[in-house]
Parts: structure tokens; sequence; C-alpha cells
């Protein structure tokens, strides 16, 4: 087949101009063109007044060999590549040792449902409850302010990403189409087939709690087991050689293969690691704001007339300012038509998150306004340091928003203009359980509010209105990525120092999101593979 790119259209096209769009390109009859399927949708809305949809397309044709011969210089005329997934490994039958796998988000998940697909028969734990389980604890803080230390936005089946945009786009390199496998097996769990095809697929959260657990009984029925509630105390090691994990219940599992895929938030783990002697080196974050906006304003601001057009959906943006102070302000985890929720997972703390539903039809936009920090710049010294940053910041919240889970809140123009505000405008914020007004000058460091406030005017020359004196400011925004790494060897993806441990994900600093999460996963499901049958055939 051919794969056939860049194809522009109006919105407003049908199926049939699509077609003729091939066959003029291809200079082919309508007759010679045999089918077509949309391999990537897009559009440019560049200039609000001339919005298009960019294709591309796999193309068959009953000349395809002449074609691609005499397109041969066309950038835009290639042969479909292959793209589909082939698994590395088969577990042997007289395999006795099942590896473990710790943490169930979307890197756990997928690591745990290659393994299985591949016959390991894994074991996964993870230290918080089933999705719908979680899910009831999650909102007992929304609307009971009753925190589960265990049971939250950040521990619990499906990971962090489950209560969020379920953004399904990433910017890594993908070679070997691991994210297509990803897809894939999204869309078999219940997810639209759309996400296959378009530039910036999401799900949100009701539609990803049914797939996280169809997913689960994916990897029970080939053989795989998750076991909830089950937090790992402690890694077992010698000789620099993982051997098993001890649990918090006192039951210990054997294991010379063990993935480490806990998330950026479990940092009792992280410390335990340390004391182990596993090498984990400080990497940089980010900190900020969410900042709320009507979504018809964003709306209006990215496609003029077109705004509300249903092929379009919600707009988005993504915005960036280089400050004077050296620091760099960008926007983060943009949530068109969401709500800002609550995301803390310990007692006494606010964390600020965006989540949204498919749909994408609240009537706020939302997205963390975060600086770029630095470990050697900004908190040297321990590998650690990075976790004792962000638990000051969320306890300091917590107290500036009356130590009742409400958060600390400021409007947009009050915080330019470095005053307090004691009164709602027109946005209403969607925080829940609720928000206390005032001054958000001194939630983060001097450095941070510097940037913030050069940075917000910048952004409304991109988005008129992005600086309205009524929009929210929620503090505070800490978690956007792990502020640690365990560093891996590039080649084997295990410690570089503790053979056996894989760590993974987000939590262990190689991830960004959900996609790239679950691509980690199959990665080091792939390698860990590899390194068993390795092991078995050395006698070891």
């Amino acid at each position: 087949m051919i794969r056939l790119s860049n194809i522009k259209l109006p919105l407003e096209h049908t199926n049939s101009d699509l077609r003729s769009a091939i066959t003029a390109k291809l200079a082919i009859k309508d007759a010679e063109l045999l089918d077509y399927s949309v391999y990537k949708r897009s559009y440019d809305a560049r200039h609000k007044r001339n919005i298009f949809f960019i294709y591309s397309l796999d193309v068959d044709t009953s000349k395809n060999m002449q074609l691609l011969e005499l397109f041969a210089h066309d950038t835009q005329v290639k042969a479909r590549p292959d793209d589909s997934y082939r698994f590395v490994a088969q577990a042997p039958e007289s395999l006795s040792e099942r590896p473990i796998v710790i943490g169930m988000g979307p890197c756990g998940l997928f690591a745990g449902l290659i393994l299985a697909q591949m016959g390991f028969k894994p074991i996964i734990l993870e230290r918080g409850k089933a999705v719908r389980e979680r899910t009831v604890d999650t909102f007992g803080l929304w609307r009971k302010r009753k925190l589960n230390t265990e049971s939250n936005v950040q521990f619990g089946e499906g990971g962090a990403g489950t209560f969020s945009d379920g953004k399904l786009y990433t910017q890594i390199k993908d070679p070997l189409h691991q994210g297509r496998k990803v897809l894939e097996e999204f869309v078999a769990a219940g997810a639209p087939e759309e996400i296959l095809y378009l530039s910036k697929p999401h799900i949100g959260t009701f539609k990803l709690v049914s797939m996280v657990e169809k997913m689960r009984h994916t990897i029970e029925s080939l053989g795989g087991e998750v076991r909830f509630e089950q937090r790992v105390d402690e890694v077992i090691i010698e000789d620099q050689r993982v051997q098993g994990v001890l649990l918090g219940n006192g039951t210990t599992l054997a294991s010379q293969h063990v993935v480490f895929a806990i998330g950026h938030s479990a940092r009792d783990t992280f410390q335990m690691l340390f004391d182990k002697g596993v090498y984990i080196e400080a990497k940089p974050f980010s900190i900020g704001f969410r900042i709320e906006h009507p979504q018809s304003l964003i709306d209006q601001c990215r496609f003029g007339d077109y705004a509300g057009n249903e092929l379009l959906g919600a707009a988005d943006y993504k915005l960036v300012h280089h400050c004077k102070n050296g620091r760099s302000v960008y926007s983060f985890c943009m949530c068109p038509g969401g709500t800002v929720v609550a995301a803390t997972s310990a007692e006494g703390h606010i964390v600020t998150n965006g989540m949204s539903q498919y749909s994408r039809n609240e009537r706020n936009a939302n997205s963390a306004i975060v600086v770029g920090i630095d470990p050697e710049q900004d908190y040297p010294g321990h590998p650690l340091a990075g976790l004792e940053l962000q638990n000051q910041l969320e306890k300091h919240a917590f107290v500036l928003g009356g130590e009742s889970y409400d958060a600390p809140a400021q409007l947009v123009g009050d915080f330019l203009n470095n005053k307090a505000s004691h009164q709602l405008g027109s946005v209403e914020p969607s925080y829940k359980p609720g928000v206390k007004l005032g001054d958000l000058s001194h939630s983060l460091p001097d450095y941070a509010i510097a940037a913030i406030r050069e940075a917000i005017p910048e952004f409304d020359k991109k988005l008129r209105g992005f600086a309205m004196h009524d929009a929210i400011l929620t503090a505070v925004e800490t978690r956007t990525s792990s502020p640690i790494r365990l560093k891996r060897d590039r080649e084997s993806l295990q410690s570089i120092n503790t053979q056996g441990l894989y760590p993974a994900g987000e939590g262990a600093g190689y991830a960004g999101g959900i996609l790239s999460a679950a691509v980690d996963g199959v990665k080091i499901a792939e390698a860990l593979a590899l390194d068993m049958l390795k092991s078995q055939s050395q006698g070891g």
C-alpha cells in the first residue's frame, strides 16, 4: 500500500472530497483507487479564517508499484511502512520464576500486559485499590474532604493518568511502533477507534476506568496476577542483585526480575530505595499554578469564527516564555473543557492537577502554568532534595488554603498587581472541595512568582484574554514530573547498580504522560523477558 501525506481539505469536506483529493494527487482514475483509510488527521489553525484538516492516508490502488516509482522523489508519496507489533520473546513452559511489576499506572499496566501476552505470568503489586473502589475514595476528598492516603488521584489501578484529560500523544521517537501497540490495546479495551488517527487523541476519565478494568481482566486471563492494597516496604537486594520484595503485610515474594513503575508520588518508596543503596539522582521538574479561563474565550482565540465547530471540538493551547531572570515558564497538561482537581496523596498537603472527560464540555479551560527548576541551581546537595521542596510547597499551600483541603487561589488581575483577592469575578473556579481567595505571592519561591508574573502578559499577546482580570490561579502544581531519576543502563534497562531492578515510567524519570509511560512499560517488558530467557539458558 501507499502512505500518502499532507493532503489538505477544508473543515466542511465530504468523503467524496477526500477521495477526489487522493485521485488528483496520484493522477489516477477513480476506478483505480481500490481502498483508503485515515492514518493521521490534524488541523492547521494558525490562520483563524482559513482552518483546514491535514491527512495522512493509507491508499491501495490497482497500480501501486508504478505509482511508487513515478513518485520516487515525492516525500508525500511513500510505501506504507510496516507498523505491526512483534513480540520479542515467548516464555517457555519450564520457566518457574515470575516477574514482579510494582505499580499499575500506564507503565506498570503495559509492562504487565506485554509480559502476560508473552507468557511470563507477572505478579502486579499495586498499593492502592481497584479502579472503581479508588474512584469512590477519590471523590471522598473532592466531596467530603476525606483523604485516603493509599487510594486517591495518585495511588490505585490506572495511576495518576486515570484522573486526567487522558491525553494519548507524545513527542518521543517510536521507531519500533510501540506507541501504535499501546493505542491498539486501548481500542481493544473500549477506547474510540479515532485515537488511532487523531493527531491529539484523548480519552477522559470515565472511559479510562472501564478500559483499565478490561485490560486487567486480559492480564489475568493470560495467567498474570494483580494484587491490590499491597504496598512494597522493602526491595530485597543481595550482592547488588534483586532477590524479591517485602510487602507491608509481612509477605515476601521472591523474584530476580522486578519492574519499578511506581509513579512520581511514592515518596516513601523512593526513600526506601535510596536507603537500600539503589542509585538515584536529582532531575529537573517544574512548579507553578493551575489557571482557569472560560473555554469559550480559548475557542474564540484559537478558532475565531469557527469557535464551537463540532469537528474541531474544544480548543487547546501550548505556550512558553523565556524570562529575564533566566527561567522558562510554560503551559503544561492543558485540559480543554475540564476541571481543576485535588491531587494530593499526603495528609496536610495541597496539590492541583487538571482533568477532563471525553466530551470536554465543562465551562472552563485549565492548564498548569509552571516554572522550570533545576537541582544544581535550586535544590543542590541531596538526591531527594526535590521531594522535600515539593513537600514544603504543598504543606504551605495547605496552610494558605485554611487547613481544610481548600486550595489557595487568586484572580489573575490581582496576582499581576500584587494585590490580594477577596471576591470572585466572572470565572467560577472548578476545584473541589473549594478555594480560599487570598495572595499567592508567597506560595512559590520568589523567582517563580516573578517569572509567572512576567509570562502571563506575554501569553496574553498570543491568546488575547489570557491575562483577563477574572481568570483564576489555583495553587500549587508541584507534581508535573518526578524530581528524581532511578538511573538505568541504556542497553539492559536495569538499574546501573542493582541487577534485576527495572526502573520504569514517569516516577523513575523516563516518561511524561500516559502514552510515553505506557511505551516505556512495553520497552521494559521486552528487556526483562529477554533477560529472563538469557538467565534460564545460563542456568541462573
